[in-house]
């Protein structure tokens, strides 16, 4: 593994680390408004990630396979899907906008449960970047590393605000500032082990590449669904999480289409 691949699947850790520093500068609570465009800005980046970085490629790959083009990405689609919810299910976990925990009963700390929560959903990103830096190390023409590095700026720049909108509160329920700190920047570790366990694994099969990619966008799209769109719309009635999903999706786009 070279140092480009290195460098790629650690910029988006890189971003929540940057994003967690801002409660050194910020106030104690995050402006309502503020959060909810940075949750559907997030929204925006994961979806435009999916479709052009994960899936288009996903399909692209199966037909040159010879395989029929959409089953590698509907079936990975959906296995990524079932994925994140059977960990949703099983983990227990708590988001910050709710005020009872989810998935099986544990007697954990608050903190540890919203931990838990931050990290089920940076799993799929690390998986993201991972897979396609597989398919750059796999030699895949369709995959290139211009395009996986586009993929990690992209996720890295949605990481940013994420490290944010995790310390933040945090730092709001009186914790410590540099406690907050580590805390936010923990959550994001599991991007690079993610991203390197996924690199192992495709490594030992590459013709399934159009599945992981698949799977890596079903596990992205649950997360939208399931937590940043429903965050980005609690609470008072706001159009800024809409028009953040919009900005978010253009720019990763416009990044995918103009660099990948």
């Amino acid at each position: 593994m070279n140092l480009d691949v290195i460098l790629g699947i650690l910029l988006p850790f890189a971003g929540t680390t940057l994003g967690a520093a801002m409660v050194f500068f910020m106030r104690k609570e995050m402006n309502e408004k503020l959060q909810k465009g940075l949750l559907g800005f997030a929204s925006g980046v994961m979806i435009a990630a999916s479709v052009w970085s994960l899936l288009i490629p996903a399909i692209e790959m199966a037909e040159e396979g010879g395989q029929i083009a959409w089953i590698p990405a509907a079936a990975g689609f959906l296995l990524g899907i079932g994925f994140l919810l059977l960990l949703d299910t099983v983990t227990p976990h708590q988001h910050f906008q709710e005020s009872e925990p989810e998935g099986i009963q544990a007697s954990l700390r608050k903190t540890t449960m919203l931990m838990l929560a931050v990290t089920l959903h940076n799993i799929p990103e690390g998986m993201a970047v991972g897979v396609t830096f597989a398919g750059v190390l796999s030699d895949n023409v369709l995959i290139t590393m211009t395009g996986a590095f586009v993929l990690s700026a992209g996720i890295a720049i949605q990481n940013f605000p994420e490290g944010a909108i995790i310390s933040m509160p945090l730092r709001a329920q009186g914790i410590t500032k540099l406690r907050a700190f580590v805390y936010g920047t923990l959550s994001g570790i599991v991007e690079p082990i993610a991203a390197f366990l996924t690199i192992w694994l495709t490594g030992l099969v590459v013709p399934l590449l159009p599945y992981f990619l698949s799977f890596a966008a079903g596990a992205m799209i649950y997360v939208v669904v399931e937590e940043l769109i429903p965050e980005a719309q609690n609470g008072k009635h706001t159009n800024v999480g809409t028009i953040g999903v919009a900005a978010g999706f253009t720019l990763m786009m416009i990044l995918d289409v103009a660099l990948g």
